[in-house]
């Protein structure tokens, strides 16, 4: 298990940008972003393997947000350019730290999630 901070949420015009940042307690095996807008489905944003270059995106982010990490300093990277009103949402930080089938696309009670950053993007 790890312990998971994000910070770097916040409110931005459209067309905006914002980037979050999460730091890990400890190792993990994959760490991602999974947002929460009010009314709607948990989904996972960005995702990667800590010890790879394998990387998942959400159709709806490809091309203007860009998931990394700093390995060194443990903590998760997620920039997002061209922002709109449909990324407004409660952004979580996730991690696991032993491998799961599918990696940390997956929730299931191996995950630890961050307390969550709001981001909200106005028209």
């Amino acid at each position: 298990q790890v312990h998971l901070m994000e910070s770097g949420g916040g409110s931005v015009e459209a067309g905006g940008s914002l980037r979050l940042s999460c730091a890990a307690s400890g190792a993990t095996y994959c760490m991602g972003w999974f947002r929460q807008a009010p009314g709607k489905d948990r989904e996972a944003v960005a995702t990667l393997y800590t010890g790879g270059t394998s990387t998942f995106y959400t159709d709806s982010v490809k091309g203007r947000f860009t998931i990394s990490l700093d390995d060194a300093k443990r903590t998760l990277y997620l920039q997002m350019d061209n922002l709109t009103p449909r990324d407004t949402a409660m952004y979580y930080c996730v991690a696991k730290v032993n491998p799961t089938p599918l990696a940390c696309l997956v929730v299931d009670d191996t995950m630890d999630w961050g307390q969550g950053t709001p981001v909200t993007v106005s028209s």
